[in-house]
């Protein structure tokens, strides 16, 4: 082979390469990301007495009923993201009404959005209630325990310093 054909034909393979790895990177971006959501056990909403003009906070375990005046709310799943990630908060949820006769009434039943409040369909001349979050109590637990042993080992260094600078002032004294 000559020089020159042994140009070619190495231009000719950085070229392939250059193409291969382009293709690639362009499979790549086509097929999205996607987060597992979270499932969480516990509903967060925020409940409004337009009579009384007070808020109240609705923690309700997933699959039980709460009531707040005449409101019944049950959410049935309650998905949210990590904190990583584009926030999205979403529930199931079901509310009725119970009526002065005792029957009971569906108001709503669908898909709650934390982050857009008015698109909830609960209409009520009374009441407002809204998904404000999902929490997991036991994520909660595992994110102090972790946090108090990070203080515990960090304290008795604090403690040291202190004992340090106690004994400089009374040396200099």
């Amino acid at each position: 082979m000559t020089n020159g054909n042994m140009k070619q034909s190495t231009n000719v393979l950085t070229i392939g390469l250059a193409a291969l790895a382009i293709y690639i990177l362009t499979l790549g971006a086509q097929r999205p990301l996607h987060a597992e959501p979270l499932e969480n056990p516990v509903a967060v909403f925020a409940a409004l007495d337009k009579v009384t003009a007070r808020i109240s906070k609705l923690e309700v375990p997933l699959n039980e009923t709460v009531r707040f005046g005449a409101l019944q709310i049950t959410p049935r799943i309650c998905y949210s993201r990590r904190p990583t990630e584009k926030p999205k908060t979403t529930s199931f949820v079901e509310v009725t009404e119970t009526l002065l006769n005792g029957e009971s009434k569906k108001l709503f039943t669908g898909w709650m959005f934390a982050e857009s409040p008015g698109l909830n369909a609960v209409e009520h001349p009374v009441f407002d209630v809204w998904l404000t979050g999902c929490v997991d109590p036991t994520r909660a637990v595992n994110a102090n325990l972790a946090a108090q042993n990070d203080t515990q080992k960090a304290r008795p260094r604090k403690k040291r310093r202190r004992k340090l600078r106690r004994r400089r002032r009374r040396i200099r004294q």
